[in-house]
């Protein structure tokens, strides 16, 4: 028999890896808990395993615990579980990217062995990620009886351990932030300055994509300082002048955001002419 996996939070991270644990057999998936027996049963539909519960003291006792809930949540569901469920010998784990797996210290105190494993995607689209999950990095760190349970079941799903410093998880968090969420902030000031320019929002995507795809993939492929091009890569100081005023003057908020970004890009033009 799988181990034993109860599930608490099945947003679209947890609901992802628990279908993946399940279909696999890494993990048989036990009970679920979440905010309504509603979001519960669909839930569980999705991760075609399971029953659902409506408080954690509920649920039946399990070898893993995967707590799939909000960053600000973690300690304190932490703590209910340790007082309401038997945790020596278990295995919990939790699924931030922000915090270590010292936030789980109420179970580790309580007897088990803790860790934090996360999914280096975007989890916009669930049925999308389940779907095509092999080769996705997951973040990993935390004891090592955990580890050990933990990494051929990611391993059975197709995923890519990478062991993290604990104390350094805030900046890795940060580095995907970057890489994913500050990506789309970005295009999404590209786009409206093309809208703004008299560009249909359609052909402003359109305009965007080539430009956008290649550029990643020079990131990719050559490195930033390679790949870098445009005024500031020119040393073109009045086109970068003209082209501040204007932002300035259409949306302050997106004109400080040239401004930071025209910096930062300076370092990373100065770092391409060192030998």
């Amino acid at each position: 028999m799988a181990p034993t996996l109860n599930l608490i939070g099945a947003g679209h991270v947890g609901r992802v890896l628990a279908r993946l644990f399940s279909q696999c057999g890494a993990f048989t998936v036990q009970d679920v808990v979440t905010r309504s027996r509603a979001s519960a049963d669909d839930a569980l539909a999705f991760i075609g395993a399971g029953r659902g519960c409506t408080d954690i003291g509920a649920m039946r006792p399990a070898r893993v615990w995967m707590l799939a809930v909000g960053d600000d949540q973690i300690e304190a569901v932490a703590a209910v579980l340790a007082q309401s469920q038997p945790l020596a010998g278990a295995v919990v784990f939790h699924c931030s990217g922000a915090k270590a797996a010292a936030a789980l210290a109420s179970a580790a105190r309580a007897g088990a062995a803790t860790a934090s494993v996360h999914p280096v995607r975007s989890f916009a689209d669930p049925a999308q990620v389940a779907a095509h999950f092999g080769g996705t990095f997951c973040g990993i760190e935390g004891d090592a009886g955990a580890l050990a349970l933990l990494e051929p079941a990611l391993a059975a799903i197709g995923a890519r351990a990478v062991r993290l410093d604990p104390a350094a998880k805030t900046l890795y968090h940060a580095a995907s932030v970057f890489a994913s969420n500050y990506l789309v902030t970005v295009l999404d000031a590209a786009l409206r300055a093309y809208q703004a320019a008299g560009v249909p929002p359609e052909l402003a995507r359109e305009l965007a994509a080539p430009l956008a795809r290649e550029t990643l993939e020079n990131v990719l492929r050559l490195g930033p300082e390679a790949a870098l091009s445009g005024p500031i890569a020119r040393g073109d100081e009045r086109t970068v002048a003209r082209q501040q005023a204007a932002l300035d003057g259409w949306d302050g908020p997106t004109g400080a955001s040239y401004r930071a970004l025209a910096d930062a890009t300076r370092a990373l033009a100065r770092r391409r002419l060192r030998p």
